[in-house]
């Protein structure tokens, strides 16, 4: 009789999943961004999750958690009943960069969390002081190589995206730049414009208002090809340096163990959303690109980025924080 009442029992939850799901969401959804408001991971959870909550019937309320690079966020969302109603912006930078970069891993970006699709694919952007005496990738190369360490790049902090993606770029290109780590990229733009550094690694969003007011000079961006708001600055690949041309992945998950039947919803109204004109003009006007996959996709590409961060950090030897 025990065993027939557990397969019985068993049989009874699998038949509740579908109908939680087709119930799903009975009330609002927290969307956990884990950097601050006005960075590139908000602006692209604002945007798309505005046209989410209206094709799922519900609200979406972005709540930012900021803190040790997307470390506090991500592991704070990690650890949230894994029942659809609490998610998480999952971009390269806490998802790919940050676990490779701690003595300690605060979470598993593969293990802890359920992917449920790309958002937007945002390029990278090489900005600098327009009083450098450079206007594209070979003068500014050609400075670098006459004066190793004389001029600095700015990050959002140690061992962050803006981070990896300068010491790449030395790596690449052979040359040698001072880092100044800063608590965000705010403040590192702030003294790129009043010539504090001389470089920043950046996301087009954040940067771009500046680049608009050419307060900021741009000398190449990761993207297939080349952008509809920056139709004069060249590939990373166009100007001979293919390894940097890769832009960055902003996604969503859940906290893994989430409902394949609520993530199957989601993963749906993501692509309606994705769809949506309002929704691929405010994105676009963000010099990012909507790109939506599919579950199974978006966990291979983070498994993917999870790798080959783990290599560039192991190759620029660098040291890891605890």
């Amino acid at each position: 009789m025990k065993i027939i009442h557990h397969a019985l029992a068993a049989l009874l939850a699998c038949a509740a999943l579908p109908a939680a799901a087709a119930g799903y969401p009975d009330k609002p959804i927290r969307l956990v961004v884990p950097y601050a408001v006005g960075g590139t991971t908000d602006i692209v959870a604002r945007v798309v999750g505005n046209k989410l909550g209206m094709v799922l019937g519900q609200s979406v309320i972005i709540e930012n958690r900021p803190g040790a690079g997307g470390n506090i966020g991500s592991a704070y969302a990690a650890r949230q009943p894994a029942e659809g109603y609490t998610l998480v912006m999952a971009v390269e930078s806490s998802h790919a960069v940050n676990p490779n970069v701690y003595v300690k891993q605060a979470y598993d970006p593969v293990k802890d969390f359920a992917p449920i699709s790309n958002l937007a694919d945002v390029p990278n952007v090489l900005v600098v002081n327009p009083e450098l005496p450079v206007k594209d990738i070979g003068a500014f190369l050609a400075l670098l190589k006459a004066s190793p360490d004389k001029y600095a790049f700015g990050s959002s902090g140690n061992g962050g995206l803006s981070h990896m993606n300068g010491e790449l770029f030395m790596q690449t290109t052979g040359t040698r730049m001072l880092h100044v780590p800063y608590k965000g990229l705010g403040p590192a733009l702030n003294d790129l414009v009043a010539g504090q550094v001389q470089v920043v690694f950046d996301n087009i969003p954040s940067s771009y208002p500046l680049m608009q007011a050419q307060r900021i000079r741009p000398l190449a961006v990761a993207a297939q090809q080349r952008l509809k708001v920056l139709p004069d600055v060249p590939t990373y690949a166009e100007a001979g340096l293919p390894a940097m041309n890769n832009p960055s992945w902003f996604g969503l998950a859940a906290p893994a163990g989430t409902p394949d039947a609520v993530l199957d919803k989601l993963n749906a109204a993501v692509k309606e959303t994705l769809a949506d004109p309002a929704t691929i003009e405010a994105i676009e006007k963000q010099g990012a690109i909507p790109a939506y996959m599919p579950r199974k996709v978006f966990g291979q590409l983070i498994a993917e980025s999870y790798g080959h961060w783990g290599k560039v950090v192991e190759d620029i030897k660098f040291e890891k924080m605890n």
